[in-house]
């Protein structure tokens, strides 16, 4: 397994960019009452240097890896769901919520199918399956079964993330741990957009929604570099 210490000193400057993008969108704070492009550009500005992030480890990583490709796919559908998002007052809220599932397929096809892992498909479905019957009183229209899908395809990326987590078996690494928080975390922030616009309002809603939103892109888009980590790491064996 690769160190703490060799992924801090390979990846640590590469994610520079996004820390310091976050900090500007969470010190502007720029208000959602009167979105603008500028407000959509800031807000889609960390996703925008995780694109940068995947590419300075190289194309020829990239055409190599099929599944750090998917996983640039992934965050170029989530910034145009940002920017739908910034919008979703005007009618833009399901736009946003389709590029966000399109993201869902593409990191669910990165993480793979092997191992399956029934239990934790089983877990992180009874955990969809509640959460959904929580909403569902409160859904109308569209809404009913966009929702259902959404939470469906979440709940697969989530199972798909923690499927690759074998802490008994001591398969594990830290990148299969950075998908499985990062799935999570895109679960808890997703589940707070729902219960916020649908149910009632969540006290420092925005806050949690994007603090964990961009800690779980940050995390996804780590578990993509470790076939690089692993060359590094013998190289200076």
């Amino acid at each position: 397994m690769v160190s703490p210490v060799t992924v801090v000193k390979s990846e640590g400057p590469k994610l520079v960019p996004f820390f310091k993008s976050t900090c500007v969108y969470f010190v502007l704070w720029l208000p959602t009452s009167s979105p603008s492009w500028f407000s959509a550009l800031i807000k889609c500005l960390p996703i925008f240097c995780l694109w940068l992030f995947m590419l300075a480890h190289g194309f020829s990583f990239l055409g190599a890896h099929s599944s750090a490709r998917k996983i640039l796919a992934g965050l170029i559908f989530s910034s145009l769901g940002d920017a739908f998002l910034i919008w979703q007052e005007d009618g833009y809220f399901s736009h946003g919520l389709l590029m966000f599932a399109i993201s869902h397929i593409l990191y669910s096809s990165a993480f793979g199918m092997k191992p399956l892992n029934p239990l934790a498909g089983l877990v992180i479905g009874a955990i969809s399956a509640v959460s959904y019957a929580l909403l569902y009183p409160y859904l109308s229209g569209p809404f009913t079964y966009l929702v259902g899908v959404y939470i469906a395809l979440i709940g697969f990326m989530g199972w798909r993330a923690v499927a690759g987590l074998q802490l008994a078996n001591d398969l594990w690494t830290w990148t299969k741990m950075s998908a499985c928080l990062g799935a999570v975390l895109f679960m808890v922030s997703d589940l707070t957009i729902a219960v916020n616009k649908f149910c009632f309002p969540v006290p420092h809603s925005r806050a949690v929604i994007m603090a964990t939103y961009y800690a779980a892109q940050m995390l996804i888009a780590l578990s993509a570099v470790e076939c690089q980590d692993v060359e590094t790491a013998r190289k200076m064996a």
